[in-house]
């Protein structure tokens, strides 16, 4: 393949200003020490059962009904910050959704 000075300059240009681009947010998370909200955080089953003080199979229960979401990254299970809470709002009683509330605040959870 033969490319000619004007078309390799012009794909160095933009190759040029994308990786300004990700330099620019990679600054940008150094800076803040977040690279996600709160609740675009993730946990995985490991995590959220200890959070939630449940087996791995009543996690495996909770996904199999549809009560909680998740997704599958090369075969391991992950959930979205969001959806957990979204998940106790529905099926907690009011006291467990403040105590749950409290141990996020309190940092309780990974960062």
């Amino acid at each position: 393949m033969y490319l000619d000075n004007e078309d390799f300059l012009s794909w160095m240009e933009k190759l040029n200003k994308k990786l300004t681009t990700i330099g620019g947010d990679l600054k940008a998370v150094i800076a803040t020490g977040e690279a996600f909200t709160n609740d675009d955080k993730l946990l995985d089953n490991q995590d959220l059962a200890f959070l939630l003080k449940v087996s791995y199979r009543t996690l495996q229960r909770y996904r199999d009904s549809g009560q909680l979401r998740y997704f599958l990254v090369r075969r391991k299970t992950f959930y979205r910050m969001a959806d957990i809470k979204d998940f106790i709002q529905s099926y907690a009683s009011k006291n467990e959704v403040v105590m749950f509330n409290k141990s996020i605040e309190d940092g309780k959870t990974l960062k």
